[in-house]
């Protein structure tokens, strides 16, 4: 059956639709010897698919769907290379998954829950899509006024000239010098939350994604990461993410500040073990006092 090539080639798992596109329109495709085009079709069962000189037919046939979810730490780049040569959050995943491409973007000094995938026609429906909210926690540099936070909630214009659309921010409990937040969103403009804060003069401090959709893993250490179960794929890729509606009771606590996930429980102190001493020690004890006296 015939379908886009740019369908084809983000299903082998080479680049994602958009990047496809680019590959098409820069001649980096061959159907049957020659330059494919935009909106071009192909049949991979009787067309050879050429990408940078490589028959894709095998991977259209043979690959299997692979669905990461990553928890990414701090300066590790979401990028599948880097000329610079730093740490990219392909390289926390074992070689036998394949080559997997992050969906979406963390910044550098972002940490938090991304997904991986060799899907191109997953990652291209999360990235396109504006129902599936993102829950960010954050941490600012001094205390902002509440009619600040609001203006930031309602959307507002940053400074290179993107219009943010509303979202939910939470007031979490601040420590003396700085605030917390819980900010859900459902874009993803470069470096948004980062930007929306400077924009009324309180810089992030600490930013690290929390949830994704409905997809939320607090047991998964930093760097760690897990495949997707079938319900989890099945529930991203669902249009639209039902948002239960909270009782009057869950209402009333969530406007009371509650505490961030980094706070520090203090410890307890430990218990003196008490050392039971057997009848032949005693008797060394006695003999080594006997002596020094």
């Amino acid at each position: 059956m015939q379908e886009r090539l740019q369908k084809l080639i983000a299903q082998a798992g080479i680049a994602s639709r958009r990047q496809a596109e680019e590959m098409i329109a820069n001649g980096r495709v061959l159907v049957n010897g020659e330059r494919a085009t935009l909106g071009m079709k192909a049949d991979p069962e009787t067309d050879h698919i050429k990408v940078n000189g490589k028959l894709i037919n095998a991977k259209l046939g043979k690959r299997e769907n692979v669905y990461i979810l990553l928890n990414k730490p701090k300066g590790v780049l979401t990028s599948v290379a880097d000329p610079e040569g730093r740490k990219l959050v392909v390289d926390l995943v074992p070689k036998t998954y394949g080559k997997v491409y992050p969906v979406g973007r963390l910044d550098y000094q972002t940490e938090g829950l991304i997904l991986l995938t060799n899907d191109g026609e997953f990652t291209n429906f999360i990235n396109a899509s504006h129902k599936i909210p993102k829950l960010y926690e954050v941490k600012v540099k001094g205390l902002p006024p509440e009619v600040a936070i609001n203006k930031l909630r309602r959307g507002t214009t940053l400074e290179d000239g993107f219009k943010t659309s509303p979202c939910e921010i939470k007031v979490l409990e601040p420590t003396k010098n700085n605030a917390w937040f819980e900010i859900t969103l459902y874009e993803g403009h470069n470096l948004q939350i980062r930007k929306m804060f400077d924009s009324i003069g309180h810089s992030v401090v600490k930013l690290r994604r929390l949830a994704i959709g409905n997809l939320r893993d607090d047991r998964m250490p930093i760097g760690s990461f897990r495949e997707l179960s079938e319900a989890e794929i099945k529930d991203l890729s669902k249009p639209n993410q039902k948002v239960t509606k909270p009782t009057a009771k869950e209402k009333a606590d969530s406007d009371k500040p509650q505490r961030h996930s980094r706070s520090i429980t203090p410890k307890k102190p430990k218990k003196k073990k008490r050392v039971i001493l057997s009848q032949r020690d005693i008797d060394k004890a006695k003999a080594i006092r006997k002596i020094r006296e």
